[in-house]
């Protein structure tokens, strides 16, 4: 891996979890990259050297604007690429993650812009995560967790919380991809696992699954 990969790779870790909590840390860099304390230590000193950062010892780290701008259009790389590789290629969209990792630290701003022209500038990857656009600006996303729904509710899965190839293996199995409407029938109150119905069938999800899936 590239000195330049190597920074892509931290700075897109940092403004995702910068996204979900306030309280980004190199520890929390580290668990997610599965690298050391003392290499996530130095990249981060890198990194706010060059401006993408803010670092002050045993504080959150901030990311910058600059960084902030710079980690979204790593973002756009890659979920164009994975839509490219499932709306052109043919991929499922269980597949696509890996390949797009590696395409995502292609310099060239043109070979994406073509691509999005090509695909009609979708908004949203296969997993319906939003795609920044050339600018670096999300679409604003206002779904709901299926397992925040209630009984007699008719909804349409929209989009995936968490994705893993395995996750997404397991809605294949299931039948459940993104635009497919879905009925509450049923909540647990134990353990609040939904019974639900959809293509014609009905199925029990797990309370875990549910929290996976986002609706409208």
């Amino acid at each position: 891996m590239t000195n330049s990969q190597s920074i892509e790779n931290y700075l897109k870790v940092i403004f995702n979890q910068a996204i979900a909590t306030d309280d980004v840390n190199t520890t929390s860099i580290a668990q997610a990259l599965e690298v050391s304390l003392p290499s996530v230590n130095s990249m981060v000193k890198k990194l706010a050297g060059m401006g993408l950062l803010e670092y002050e010892k045993y504080k959150p780290l901030k990311i910058t604007a600059k960084g902030r701008k710079m980690a979204a259009m790593i973002i756009r790389k890659h979920r164009l690429t994975e839509m490219y590789l499932v709306e052109k290629m043919g991929f499922g969209w269980e597949e696509v993650h890996e390949i797009a990792e590696q395409l995502e630290h292609i310099q060239s701003v043109a070979f994406f812009d073509r691509m999005d022209e090509i695909l009609g500038f979708p908004e949203r990857d296969p997993h319906g995560s939003p795609i920044p656009n050339s600018s670096g600006e999300f679409a604003t996303q206002k779904f709901r967790l299926l397992s925040d729904c209630q009984p007699n509710e008719l909804v349409t899965l929209k989009a995936l919380s968490k994705t893993t190839d395995e996750f997404l293996k397991y809605l294949n199995s299931k039948g459940l991809a993104l635009g497919v409407e879905v009925e509450i029938l049923k909540v647990e109150a134990y353990d609040k696992n939904m019974k639900v119905a959809y293509g014609g069938k009905t199925e029990v999800l797990s309370a875990l699954v549910c929290s996976k899936l986002l609706v409208s």
